[in-house]
């Protein structure tokens, strides 16, 4: 039986500081969402794309009084820190690594931070993040991270963390599945989700994922399903429909206590509805679909 309640170092993330007096209209012009009408005390996920409307990260974004606070998959870090500083040419904003300055923790079932989700609130020198009813991120000063992690009781695995985000349909992108999904694809632009503003002004990829919304129909989702076997990010998947040519991807996987393991996948709709998903090869395992939390049409 899993753990109910539960802490874990978030290892594979890091964050990135923006500060300065243009830093929210800089990351407002680049990223998915609305950036300037972030409350004090707001969280909101955002992505970055490429300009065919492909992701690049992914974040989850907060504010520390005046600074912009993103945090991201540890492994894309470098370059997308990169990435952002050639947009700043003349702009008032610095951008930093600031992992090594902060304790980045994934609490489940526990009662610390503010009680409504995607706010914020003041956590021993840091921030603690509410993602929703079980879900809360704090990112607390590096010194103190003993003494905080001592109070909150037993830590679980990094695996459990996972296994969180995929029963909440919250996708998160890593090195092996950049460019590989629009914010479509991934329910980005979803209310559940909430990673896609169409009421702000343009960003790179504005014009596709604006496209796709009005004029299209977005024949990829992401998923939530049940498999035998560990199959990593960016793992090609398989419909019959499809033939030998993939139509889409694993975005995260974790260990199921029940056995097996849980996915978040990208996959033609049609081939979900038939129950005719197949991962690592056309004749690889079966996907067996789970539910999440909201709709996905």
């Amino acid at each position: 039986m899993s753990q109910t309640t539960f802490f874990v170092p978030l290892a594979d993330h890091g964050l990135i500081r923006a500060s300065g007096e243009d830093a929210a209209p800089f990351l407002h012009n680049l990223l998915t969402n609305d950036v300037t009408h972030l409350p004090a005390d707001g969280a909101r996920h955002a992505g970055l794309c490429t300009p065919k409307g492909r992701m690049l990260a992914s974040f989850l974004i907060w504010r520390e009084g005046p600074d912009y606070l993103l945090l991201l998959s540890a492994d894309i870090l470098p370059g997308i820190l990169k990435k952002l500083s050639m947009y700043v040419l003349r702009s008032k904003v610095k951008l930093a690594d600031i992992t090594a300055e902060r304790a980045l923790l994934g609490t489940v079932g526990l009662p610390v931070g503010p009680h409504e989700a995607m706010t914020t609130a003041p956590y021993e020198g840091g921030t603690a993040i509410r993602l929703d009813a079980k879900r809360c991120v704090l990112a607390v000063p590096m010194e103190k991270a003993a003494t905080i992690q001592a109070g909150l009781g037993a830590a679980g695995q990094l695996d459990g963390w996972h296994l969180a985000e995929i029963e909440a349909g919250m996708p998160r992108i890593v090195a092996a599945t950049q460019e590989a999904f629009t914010p479509q694809m991934v329910n980005y632009e979803l209310a559940a989700v909430g990673g896609v503003s169409f009421h702000k002004g343009c960003y790179p990829g504005q014009e596709i994922v604006a496209r796709t919304q009005y004029l299209g129909k977005v024949k990829r989702r992401m998923y939530r399903v049940k498999i035998e076997s560990a199959f990593p990010p960016g793992t090609d998947v398989f419909t019959p429909e499809a033939g030998d040519q993939h139509c889409g991807a694993v975005v995260l996987t974790a260990a199921s206590p029940e056995g097996g393991f849980e996915s978040l996948l990208v996959v033609q709709s049609s081939g979900m509805e038939a129950n005719a998903v197949h991962v690592g090869k056309p004749d690889g395992p079966l996907a067996q679909p789970l539910p999440l939390p909201y709709a996905v049409e």
